[in-house]
């Protein structure tokens, strides 16, 4: 492997790191203290073609590879995580799914608007009862002549409320049956699909969650991706994907969360010398350091599996454990060096901190990649 980074990822980068200081730095911890979901944002960071990173230019993307795309997430969560968590959820889930996976009349239809930010998009397959177990989904989609009838509910969806556009897992067929789920694409405004609850959270805060529900909503059958029955199995390999995002979302995290360590540590005084000079202290920079450059290499070599087309699932569902339980150890660790002032909304590291978290949690717990990871080396 070519570990330099392409010019394209330097500057998207700076680009980032320029808008980030202008349009997010100012407002975002207003925002995390509202649970504001800044949709203008969006709309301005899909102008810049990150909304769309992996969509080829025909359909309006920046028709850029895996590598690109972490650079994006990496960017823009080393400043604010939960924009990170929403550019990741839009791209690599909702997007991501139609352009795996729809037809040429869909991708048409809907990616164009996707990826230039116009419209928000939503991924619904987490139910109350399904987190890990969502082949055991309630939402069902019943065929009525050209249509079919969905009824239920979906939680813990990003954009549940804001987004323009929801790809929605439905079952088709029994509970636990691997073939008996079905995609749905249903656009804010069809009749029967609202939204409910928004979820007031420990981090993440400006990323919207919420409830998606569906009370005898008609979707036309042109609106299903692949074929009846594919549903569970297509959100596996979005799933994939997603795991690269959110190890990405981490490494924005970890880095950030260093970064601040690491100056605080030279500015901070004690004893006549930086906190740094000590070894208590510099030997934590250290552990951070070596874990994020792990993180990273598994990231890539996740994402050079998935851009060659290779099968991913492993070393994808390590790089995304890796990764988003370093994070939490490295926020942890940046919160102990700064102190008490660590404590406080005054330094970025008490909202790395909070955000961490959701590493763990979201797009399948560490527990279940450790099932993904066992399932497959003990084949």
């Amino acid at each position: 492997m070519n570990f330099d980074k392409t010019e394209t990822q330097e500057l998207i980068a700076e680009s980032i790191r320029k808008f980030g200081a202008k349009h997010i730095k100012p407002k975002m911890m207003d925002w995390d203290k509202k649970q504001k979901f800044p949709i203008k944002l969006f709309k301005k960071l899909g102008e810049m073609g990150f909304m769309g990173v992996l969509v080829p230019q025909k359909y309006g993307g920046s028709g850029l590879d895996y590598h690109h795309y972490i650079t994006v997430i990496e960017e823009i969560s080393k400043i604010d995580s939960s924009i990170g968590l929403s550019v990741a959820a839009h791209n690599s889930l909702c997007t991501g799914h139609i352009l795996e996976f729809g037809n040429e009349t869909q991708k048409e239809r809907w990616l164009p608007k996707l990826a230039s930010g116009e419209w928000i998009g939503a991924w619904g397959l987490t139910e109350h009862n399904t987190g890990s177990d969502a082949g055991g989904m309630s939402t069902t989609a019943i065929k009525d002549g050209d249509y079919y009838i969905l009824n239920g509910a979906k939680n813990f969806t990003t954009h549940g409320i804001s987004g323009d556009i929801a790809v929605v897992m439905t079952r088709t067929g029994k509970k636990g049956d691997s073939r008996g789920n079905t995609a749905f694409v249903v656009e804010k405004g069809t009749l029967g699909f609202t939204s409910g609850k928004k979820e007031d959270k420990l981090g993440m805060r400006a990323s919207e969650t919420a409830e998606m529900i569906f009370d005898n909503c008609r979707v036309h059958k042109s609106n299903i991706l692949g074929d009846v029955g594919e549903g569970f199995v297509q959100a596996l390999k979005v799933l994939d994907g997603g795991r690269i995002s959110i190890g990405a979302l981490a490494l924005g995290i970890s880095k950030g969360s260093y970064e601040a360590a690491l100056k605080y540590s030279k500015e901070r005084e004690q004893f006549g010398k930086p906190i740094s000079s000590f070894q208590g202290i510099s030997f934590k920079l250290v552990d951070m350091a070596t874990e994020i450059e792990a993180s990273e290499l598994l990231l890539h070599k996740a994402a050079y599996l998935k851009n060659k087309g290779e099968r991913m699932t492993t070393i994808g569902a390590m790089a995304k454990m890796y990764a988003s339980e370093a994070c939490v150890k490295i926020a942890s660790e940046a919160v102990q060096i700064h102190g008490g002032y660590g404590y406080t909304k005054d330094f970025p590291v008490e909202k790395f901190y909070r955000d961490s978290k959701l590493c763990t949690i979201g797009e399948g717990t560490t527990e279940i990649q450790k099932v993904v990871i066992a399932r497959n080396i003990l084949k």
